[in-house]
């Protein structure tokens, strides 16, 4: 339902269009059901569904229960092994040893407890395959009889819904939103966008689409639903098109399978590469890079069927070799081998985009006296530069002053490796003056506004999203570097698994780790309990879902606890019907199921690649707890991964994020203050209207506010 999308997604609730009459009883009805989840609705939500007649009103508000509940993972039954979680949970060893007892007794045997501990300890025993393990001992019924009702905290989260327009309106606009948008979006995101572009292919279409993933999202809905395709200007517009609708990777990331293509879908695909290179044919330069791609996708579409259509037909001789096209990279790659540097960056002066993303590799290269002309066409490039790169740049030059101790590459699934920093740091005067032009030019760019600036202080830390593959979809979810400060005195981790068909088994771990990222110990199946932190018990086959939780004080050693979720069996995070990871806070004496949604603050999905989720860390810091976002990957083992076996890896992969410099929130709040007020929330509404930033709008701003927050933040980066 697209209402419980937007939702989701904005937090604004759409206004129905049902017969009016008396629903004020639904409406004391809903706003009771959404404080049991941690939410509130605005005094104009509640007063609209009052408005309407009974039918409606209830209509209405099932959808929004059902969106929340969903939104922070209360749509499914958390279920844990030991009943009693977090209490009554026993020593790892002695549990083995209860598992075993329990065995020998079913075979009608005996053993005494040194015969038992000795099995155990010795790893002679397939402890998994023991009786009565792995799977839940109880129902849900029972865990909730064995529970008391939560005890309500100061600090739980109440997340306030608004009204917002009608369906058809909230659509629009969320739709123009993200297909306009100058930032990639993850697969959740490209997702809902997928669905708006069906509800919307005929209504009001974004003016410009820069980011060329939306494009082909777009274009693959029109192409089956036969309606001209928009924006298209380079060769590979139409490849990604292709392996949008062919269910492959239109990122180009990885190769995509193509699927037939019926003949009027050829005809449009194929005229469209025959416009793109009849008007330019330098753009032939493109094919090279994806030729044997292109090579399958010519299998398909039968090009040589088309005698109309000649400029598209040279596409495919070019990516069979049988002509050559020089491009622009290739003669600059050609001038950096020859070890001239300053005429490869006039070469790529006239690729601006490809000149910034080179420029570190320029200035490693360049001679001293050759900076002069690379750092000049940098400076000449930066006004034809899209924001969001000048953005990136500007991060990446505040990381050069000095080596890495590591250097982490990450690719767009989110799949983290790490290897040693080679690169040269690049001279301090070289770094200042970038980032000078940088500021100014981003400055510059930045939107006018008559109106004072007010700041949520939380939000200042929040890493700019350059990047939707940068984080996962979900609830309160953060860009990657991102920092949030933590309340509350325990940390609750809890991760949630439903199998699709084979026997799954995901593993929920912590690790610890001291201020030099050195070990400091863990928490899993194979060790329930460490200095006050306790595991929920394991979980192996979710065929009906699975959860398991960790529990950590934050009185806990160490200075950084990194929850990880390992596929020890079974499917993989992206084939599995559902996954998802988040984290709850709460006092030391609330008592209530290991699961309330009004104690979640963040819920993300699992759906990476790799058999290893890193999704966040927690540090320990001057100014008391934060949680850090990573929406990491690591590649694992095929089965059985453990946390033991993996606490370098982690760990390399947590320091490398902790010592980068990300670019926040606060950066272009402080290129904010030479244009206009700027202001810190205090709590207090002010008497006229502002731009609010922040993690959530507060209610009833004076009319004419504009808010930003999470889900707007994109909106912020200068185009």
């Amino acid at each position: 339902m697209l209402e419980k999308l937007i939702i989701q997604k904005t937090l604004r609730v759409p206004a129905s269009t049902g017969a009016v009459g008396d629903g004020t009883a639904v409406a004391r009805q809903l706003d009771a059901a959404l404080l049991d989840v941690g939410f509130s609705a605005s005094r104009a939500l509640l007063e609209h569904v009052g408005a309407l007649a009974p039918g409606p009103a209830l209509d209405l508000a099932a959808t929004v229960v059902s969106a929340v509940r969903e939104l922070v993972g209360d749509h499914v039954q958390h279920n844990a092994y030991f009943i009693g979680f977090p209490d009554d949970v026993p020593d790892t060893v002695e549990f083995w040893m209860e598992r075993l007892r329990a065995a020998v007794l079913t075979g009608g045997g005996t053993a005494t407890d040194a015969q038992l501990r000795d099995a155990v300890v010795s790893g002679g025993v397939n402890l998994l395959d023991l009786p009565g393990y792995g799977a839940y001992q109880h129902s849900y019924a029972e865990l909730l009889a064995a529970h008391d009702a939560m005890i309500t905290g100061a600090g739980d989260r109440v997340t306030l819904l608004r009204l917002g327009d009608t369906t058809e309106v909230e659509a629009a606009r969320l739709y123009l939103a993200l297909a306009g948008s100058s930032t990639p979006h993850g697969e959740a995101d490209l997702a809902i966008l997928g669905e708006l572009a069906v509800a919307c292919v005929d209504g009001t279409q974004p003016a410009e689409i820069p980011v060329r993933e939306n494009r082909a999202v777009l274009n693959g809905i029109r192409l089956v639903l036969g309606r001209p395709l928009v924006a298209v200007d380079t060769t590979n517009d139409v490849l990604r098109l292709a392996c949008q609708v062919s269910g492959g990777d239109a990122s180009l990331e990885t190769p995509t399978r193509f699927r037939a293509f019926r003949r009027r879908e050829r005809r449009i695909l194929l005229a469209a590469l025959n416009e793109v290179v009849g008007a330019n044919p330098a753009k032939l330069g493109d094919v090279v890079r994806y030729a044997e791609r292109w090579k399958r996708l010519g299998e398909r579409l039968h090009p040589h069927e088309y005698a109309e259509l000649p400029h598209a037909r040279e596409v495919f001789a070019v990516a069979r070799g049988e002509r050559r096209v020089p491009n622009l990279a290739g003669r600059a790659e050609a001038a950096i081998r020859a070890g001239a540097i300053g005429p490869a960056a006039s070469v790529l002066s006239a690729a601006p985009g490809l000149l910034l993303r080179s420029a570190d590799r320029l200035l490693r290269q360049a001679s001293a006296s050759e900076r002069t002309a690379v750092v000049e066409a940098v400076a000449g490039a930066l006004g034809s530069a899209s924001g969001r790169l000048l953005c990136s740049l500007r991060e990446h030059v505040g990381n050069r002053l000095t080596p890495a101790s590591a250097r982490m590459y990450v690719g767009r699934s989110r799949r983290a490796w790490v290897g040693p920093d080679e690169r040269p740091p690049l001279p301090a005067e070289v770094v200042a003056e970038l980032s000078a032009l940088l500021d100014a030019e981003i400055s510059a760019r930045l939107p006018e506004s008559d109106r004072p600036l007010v700041v949520d202080p939380e939000v200042l830390d929040v890493a700019l999203p350059l990047s939707g593959k940068a984080a996962e979809g979900g609830f309160a979810v953060l860009p990657r570097g991102s920092r949030a400060s933590v309340s509350g005195e325990l940390l609750r981790f809890f991760t949630y698994w439903r199998q699709t068909n084979r026997r799954t088994d995901y593993d929920l771990s912590v690790l610890l780790l001291d201020d030099e990222f050195h070990t400091a110990g863990q928490v899993s199946w194979t060790n329930y309990r460490h200095a006050g932190a306790v595991h929920s018990g394991d979980i192996t086959d979710a065929t009906n879902g699975a959860t398991e939780f960790i529990d950590v004080p934050l009185t806990v050693d160490g200075h950084y606890v990194v929850p990880q979720v390992y596929i020890y069996a079974g499917e993989s995070f992206d084939e599995v019907a559902e996954s998802m990871f988040g984290y709850q806070t709460r006092t030391t004496d609330q008592r209530g199921l290991p699961f309330d949604a009004r104690t979640v603050r963040a819920r993300s999905h699992l759906r990476g690649q790799g058999r290893v989720a890193l999704p966040m860390v927690f540090a320990r810091g001057e100014r008391g707890w934060q949680a850090v976002w990573l929406h990491l990957y690591l590649r694992g083992a095929p089965s059985f991964n453990r946390v033991e076996e993996n606490t370098f890896t982690t760990a390399d992969r947590v320091r490398a994020l902790m010592e980068r410099r990300y670019l926040t929130v606060s950066y272009l709040v402080d290129r904010w203050r030479d244009r206009t007020e700027v202001m810190t929330w205090n709590g207090r509404l002010p008497d006229e209207p502002v731009t609010f930033i922040g993690i959530e709008a507060p209610e009833e701003l004076p009319d004419g506010s504009e808010a930003y927050t999470l889900d707007r933040l994109t909106e912020l980066i200068p185009l």
